[in-house]
């Protein structure tokens, strides 16, 4: 049965961490000049629906390094659900490539290239997960910490996509996932409730202060994502005492990291002293957006080989 990258609650802990085993294992090759090609001759189709930095560069880095060719398509070039369906886009795609990664806004455009494709299809990002920057983050995790299970990671701002997507990584993997966000700004109730029903040990409070304390782990993103423009003035007021500064940072674990998926708006969300001081490993995190995703393409080519 094909295999598709939309949601890290779809996976089993074997298969995640055999994700995070690929991603070391490619990672050193690449470092040591002995990086192999399994993706020869295979394409990969990269839908865009919202700008992106990370997300394009490392796919498409990454597809060329694993010996493939990835196809870039931009936001004008198709345009999902309007110039013709997402049924007959999914139906073209898999006749010329053999992956598809797309970036959309809303879920379900995942849910429907993945239906209609009998290829697999990756979530780049969507309204509800971005499962592949939570993996990269665990990847990053693995190797400042030696192991990502027992963990405790505290999510500080918006109960967002980037949340959701660590509370599934944390129900699938064994640790422990705190999200400190205002009242009006939960996760979806739907995601919390699937993850804690997998087993995940997350909690949900609105002190950062309490999340903060004896956290391995502290983590944010900004406080206005793409399409929230319009809530920008009353978002920065809301999420005001929601910022990690020095002094949140003091109440984690002494040898704690800090994380942020980026980009970045120093000043409100984190302060310019942490994410560019010792503790943080924002642009690590970056760079192995590049080998968590590679492994994620290869990892799903050979499930569909397989089949």
């Amino acid at each position: 049965m094909k295999r598709d990258f939309l949601c890290l609650a779809d996976f089993e802990r074997a298969e995640l961490e055999a994700m995070l085993d690929l991603a070391v294992k490619l990672k050193r090759d690449l470092k040591s000049g002995n990086a192999e090609t399994p993706l020869r001759g295979r394409s990969l189709a990269m839908i865009f629906e919202k700008p992106s930095l990370r997300t394009r560069v490392t796919f498409e880095v990454g597809m060329t390094q694993l010996g493939g060719y990835p196809v870039y398509l931009q936001p004008s070039d198709i345009r999902l659900g309007e110039r013709e369906t997402v049924a007959d886009i999914a139906r073209n795609l898999d006749r010329w490539v053999d992956l598809i990664m797309a970036r959309t806004f809303a879920h379900s455009t995942l849910e429907e290239l993945a239906r209609y494709a009998s290829v697999p299809v990756i979530n780049g990002l969507s309204d509800l997960y971005h499962p592949c920057q939570v993996l990269a983050d665990c990847l990053t995790l693995l190797e400042k910490r030696g192991k990502v299970a027992g963990a405790r990671v505290a999510f500080v701002g918006d109960g967002n996509n980037m949340a959701h997507s660590w509370m599934n990584a944390a129900a699938v993997l064994g640790f422990e996932f705190v999200l400190a966000c205002p009242p009006n700004y939960c996760a979806d109730a739907r995601v919390l409730d699937r993850a804690r029903q997998l087993g995940g040990k997350i909690s949900v409070t609105h002190d950062p202060r309490e999340a903060a304390r004896d956290a391995d782990v502290l983590y944010t993103d900004v406080w206005t994502s793409m399409g929230q423009e319009a809530e920008a003035v009353v978002r920065q007021e809301a999420f005001a005492d929601f910022q990690i500064n020095r002094s949140l940072l003091d109440l984690a674990r002494r040898d704690a990291i800090v994380m942020h998926c980026l980009p970045a708006h120093r000043g409100e969300e984190i302060t310019a002293e942490v994410i560019d001081g010792p503790q943080s490993v924002v642009f690590e995190e970056a760079e192995n957006r590049l080998h968590a995703q590679k492994a994620v393409l290869v990892w799903l080519s050979e499930q569909a080989r397989r089949a």
